[in-house]
């Protein structure tokens, strides 16, 4: 049976004044959210209303110019496609890697408590840092070049924490009943982690590897720190060849006197939201399809 409400306020005197603060808490919550969403569409309907005219196969397939009616991103799009494509075959490997030594096969000691806290740091490292440090390592000493290559090192280092923490997190969250049951049937610790922990953990490395990969795509200070070119009138064939990416061809338009630039920075962004979306749809697919097979 319900409690009478004079009884309960009686009961606690200051009921009615933390449902109240709870009410204009809970308020101002959806305000903030509500600021952040109505910021976003308008952001977006802009950028469409901007960038639609702008869109055709001319602007796709030639490549940048000082003549707006004659500019496109093509030496961009296809510089973005080969850094993402290098990042992550970096990124997944490596990143996945660490998090399973991390969390299955390092001894919890002074040495491995150094790594955690490092690589916690390095997640909220400012990204022209990496820029720095890439053009010093890769460009500088390794003598890679402003190449796609250092590209690609260079925001793999930017990203790879992120994969790390999210990946260990995913592996954390298996039970460790799991593993037991493995043990229990008689099955060694590389095959728990291959056929047990990984397939169950797979889902949240999936997430992590969407954002991670998300930061890259749009990080436009490291690769201006490893390659500066804008007006390329090639598209890279080789890990070794001149680049520029969608973020940098942005940003020149968008710093361009014309109006006409800012149609056309517009319809750049527009391809780069279709391009993180397509990559994010794959990967959510993929997250869906074996978080089923690890439920069944």
């Amino acid at each position: 049976m319900a409690t009478n409400p004079s009884i309960q306020e009686q009961l606690n005197p200051r009921l009615s004044y933390r449902k109240k603060l709870g009410s204009v808490v809970y308020f101002l919550l959806l305000a903030a959210v509500l600021v952040g969403i109505v910021s976003l569409i308008v952001l977006l309907a802009r950028i469409l209303f901007e960038g639609i005219p702008w869109l055709s196969w001319h602007f796709i397939s030639d490549y940048p110019s000082r003549f707006p009616e004659r500019a496109g991103l093509k030496s961009a799009l296809f510089g973005t496609l080969w850094i993402m494509g290098l990042v992550a075959a970096f990124t997944i490997p490596i990143g996945v890697g660490a998090a399973v030594y991390l969390e299955e096969y390092s001894p919890k000691n002074w040495f491995s408590n150094i790594i955690e806290v490092n690589i916690s740091n390095l997640a909220g490292v400012p990204s022209i840092v990496y820029g720095l440090l890439g053009l010093a390592l890769f460009v500088q000493w390794m003598a890679i070049g402003r190449t796609v290559l250092a590209g690609a090192l260079t925001l793999t280092l930017l990203v790879l924490p992120i994969i790390i923490l999210a990946s260990r997190e995913a592996i954390r969250g298996v039970p460790d009943a799991y593993r037991q049951a493995g043990y229990a049937l008689g099955a060694d610790q590389w095959q728990v982690v291959r056929r047990i922990v990984l397939p169950s953990a797979l889902p949240g490395i999936l997430t992590g590897t969407i954002l991670a990969l998300s930061r890259a795509i749009g990080e436009a200070a490291p690769v201006i720190a490893i390659s500066a070119l804008v007006y390329l009138t090639f598209v890279p064939t080789d890990p070794l060849d001149r680049f520029t990416v969608l973020p940098i061809q942005i940003y020149t338009w968008v710093s361009r006197p014309q109006d006409e630039f800012r149609g056309l920075a517009a319809a750049g962004i527009i391809v780069l939201l279709v391009i993180l979306l397509s990559m994010n749809a794959i990967a959510i697919y993929l997250r869906n399809k074996y978080q089923q097979r690890s439920r069944e």
